[in-house]
């Protein structure tokens, strides 16, 4: 009889929590990059071909090829991808009572904070019948992705709608790989999820054959109905999801080519070690390439919070799933001198999610420049966000954080600047177009000014 001592004594066994100390070195930012924990991705060459083939395959046999793709990949028989309108309604009837008010409620919040997100249309007058405007206008359509391999991410249904709403897209599509165990259609709280925020173009397709067909289209035929080309494709996804966003791109805009979740917590002597063990854990059962790293300048908290991940880690569902990814090159604690060297390190590492756990928690929030969100004290775990905060959970991965920005109500904005001058306000300018066109050598410019003033013969 194996006992929970026994249990825990393997799980510790199992656990390769490594250590990086960064103590006593002055490092520089290139240093402190090249030194944090990281993952060792697949490289986008290796998945490149593959995805390659699927382009060609779906562009050149449309429905005939995602029909096969669905066969091998997800192992279901598909006639045509689109889910039927009785599936989600069937979905959203069928849901759980609980799940659905918590569906309801991390909407509901999303949609505040999104609501207040969309920036407002500027007009400048520079002089008098001088004017220049920046016009916010929404993209025409959207495809989104969400996953659906270790997980149903019905919550990335809300995190992609939401803002799309609140920037007015006008045209909404989602694909979700289809799943055998629930007759070839996605996950029945994705289809809820989708109901519940009235997306009725939902299609059963999985990976990279879902970018391509949003980014291509594809024809109808026979009384198939079409899948219309997107605008925008938005949502994570594994490194095919990745490979094809990045192929497409310049076809369609994108978000970003998200990696796998990872999150850091930065945290001193105050900080509770069963907190932060059970934060590491939350996001390392995402995925076995997951990275979770503790930043902090007390070694007795490192110590300690080890000693809980092995003991929580042996308790938890996907205890395998929790223990690779807390062993792999990407997971981690990283011993620094003090709280300035900590903040250094986080700026960094530019992590997706992190967590500060200090004492004043809010001023060290204040000095992080680089993070996809931050967490602040012990009541604002990364699973706040995952469902309920109100703010986004599609976030840069991969150190991305530290030039990009988190799904946001401007991810489906484009700005359109506008300009309107008058004869007066050009003819008062016009002397300098003519110089600067000639300092660039490029006197069809000044010309395209000059004979707005000729004498009219």
């Amino acid at each position: 009889m194996t006992t929970s001592s026994d249990t825990s004594a393997i799980a510790s066994a199992s656990l390769n929590f490594r250590s990086i100390d960064f103590r006593g070195r002055q490092l520089s930012l290139a240093e402190l990059r090249a030194a944090v924990p990281r993952a060792k991705h697949q490289t986008m060459a290796d998945a490149e071909q593959r995805v390659l083939d699927i382009i060609g395959a779906v562009r050149s046999r449309g429905f005939a090829a995602l029909t096969e793709l669905a066969r091998n990949f997800d192992g279901v028989e598909q006639s045509h991808p689109r889910v039927p309108a009785e599936a989600l309604a069937k979905a959203l009837a069928d849901i759980d009572p609980t799940v659905r008010a918590a569906l309801e409620e991390s909407i509901s919040r999303a949609k505040q904070f999104a609501d207040q997100q969309r920036p407002a249309n500027v007009d400048v007058a520079l002089a008098d019948g001088a004017v220049v405007s920046q016009n916010w206008i929404p993209v025409g359509r959207v495809g989104l992705y969400v996953p659906g391999g270790l997980a149903p991410l019905a919550s990335s249904v809300i995190m992609n709608v939401v803002p799309a709403v609140a920037a007015g897209v006008e045209s909404i599509a989602l694909a979700s790989p289809p799943q055998k165990d629930f007759g070839g259609l996605p996950h029945p709280t994705i289809l809820a999820a989708a109901a519940l925020l009235g997306i009725d173009e939902v299609y059963a397709i999985g990976g990279a054959q879902a970018i391509v067909s949003f980014a291509y289209g594809i024809p109808g035929s026979e009384g198939e109905p079409p899948i219309e080309p997107v605008d925008l494709v938005t949502g994570p996804g594994n490194i095919f999801v990745a490979t094809a966003k990045r192929l497409v791109k310049g076809i369609v805009g994108i978000d970003s080519e998200a990696g796998t979740t990872e999150i850091a917590i930065l945290a001193d002597s105050t900080a509770q070690p069963a907190l932060v063990a059970a934060d590491l854990i939350s996001q390392a059962e995402h995925d076995p390439k997951a990275a979770s790293v503790l930043v902090t300048d007390s070694a007795e908290l490192a110590d300690a919070v080890v000693g809980e991940l092995a003991r929580q880690a042996a308790a938890t569902k996907h205890s395998a799933r929790v223990l690779e990814a807390l062993s792999g090159p990407q997971s981690g604690v990283v011993l620094v001198d003090d709280l300035e060297q900590g903040i250094a390190v986080c700026n960094a590492y530019a992590a997706e999610h992190l967590e500060i756990m200090t004492a004043d928690a809010p001023a060290v929030a204040a000095r992080i420049r680089n993070a996809g969100a931050i967490f602040v004290g012990d009541y604002s775990p990364v699973s706040l966000g995952d469902y309920c905060a109100g703010s986004n959970h599609v976030l840069p991965t991969s150190g991305t954080a530290a030039f990009s920005s988190g799904l946001n109500v401007t991810t489906f904005l484009r700005a359109v600047q506008v300009i309107n001058y008058n004869r007066a306000a050009l003819e008062q300018v016009s002397g300098h177009i003519v110089s600067l066109a000639g300092a660039e050598d490029l006197p069809g410019h000044g010309d395209a000014v000059r004979i707005r003033f000729k004498e009219q013969s």
